[in-house]
């Protein structure tokens, strides 16, 4: 079974023993963020291609040699939101995914942050015995090291069954979402959703995801830009959006750990400068 993750512009990238096999077809040409990140001009298959080989090649995505040291990527991703609220004790546990283990559970703020750094969209991913080692000796629960499989609304179980209570979860798609938000009314749990990966999404789904997550990331997508009406808004290219007081707590929280220095202010929201915003915005 291959890896298949999307990346810059959702593109399907497919790699087979640590080298890229696939490439898709963008779905956009410029994102603000690779654009500051890496200088990258205009996304196309060859700067997917490039792309997804140079993480291989530097810290070992989809192969043993995977680093889980990573250090932050963005000052306002997902993985950044959850390691400072661990840090900070407002969350006791994460479920995430990380290439070459699926799901898995930590309340391992260095963790989360190593395996999620540079992940994208994980589509699929196969069992990589050096990845599990790695991530079981920090800590991390990996929930199905047979098939690495990605199961989110599982690995909210089994972030249960070790007595956590105030879990934080990533979802890529509604279905995802929903599945989740009714495990936690279930068990009676604390449950902080954060979708992202959301770039094409419908309107239908993205207004039933506005309904659920407690926090949810700009992407490319316009139907988040038109319908969302935050708490909170960090960031303005690939913004977040904190749409709960829960969501809204933690991104403060993540604030008071940035070192450069921060602009607050109140406004109305979405703040959306022209200029910044992938290209093109897709629906």
């Amino acid at each position: 079974m291959p890896h298949i993750m999307e990346i810059l512009g959702k593109t399907r990238v497919v790699v087979k023993n640590g080298k890229v096999v696939e490439v898709g077809q963008p779905r956009i040409h410029w994102c603000p963020l690779w654009n500051k990140a890496s200088g990258l001009e205009h996304i196309t298959r060859e700067t997917v291609r490039d792309n997804m080989q140079k993480r291989i090649e530097d810290f070992g995505m989809f192969t043993s040699r995977r680093r889980l040291d990573l250090g932050v990527f963005a000052n306002f991703g997902i993985s950044e939101i959850m390691m400072s609220a661990l840090r900070r004790g407002l969350i006791d546990s994460t479920v995430t995914v990380c290439d070459g283990a699926g799901t898995v559970v930590t309340s391992n703020p260095k963790l989360v942050q190593g395996m999620s750094a540079q992940i994208s969209g994980l589509i699929e991913t196969e069992p990589i015995p050096g990845i599990i080692s790695s991530i079981t000796k920090r800590d991390g629960y990996v929930l199905d090291p047979y098939t690495a499989r990605i199961d989110q609304s599982a690995g909210l179980e089994l972030a249960v069954a070790h007595g956590h209570k105030r879990i934080a979860v990533s979802v890529v798609d509604l279905s995802s979402a929903s599945a989740v938000y009714k495990l936690g009314k279930k068990h009676g749990i604390d449950i902080i959703l954060m979708a992202a990966h959301l770039s094409g999404t419908c309107k239908e789904d993205i207004e039933a995801l506005i309904e659920l997550v407690d926090i949810i990331t700009g992407c490319a997508s316009k139907n988040i830009r038109t319908m969302v009406k935050p708490l909170i808004q960090v960031g303005t290219a690939i913004p977040l959006f904190g749409l709960t007081p829960s969501g809204k707590e933690l991104l403060i929280e993540r604030v008071k750990e940035i070192q450069a220095p921060i602009l607050i202010s109140t406004m109305d929201q979405p703040v959306l400068p022209y200029d910044k915003q992938p290209e093109p915005l897709i629906d």
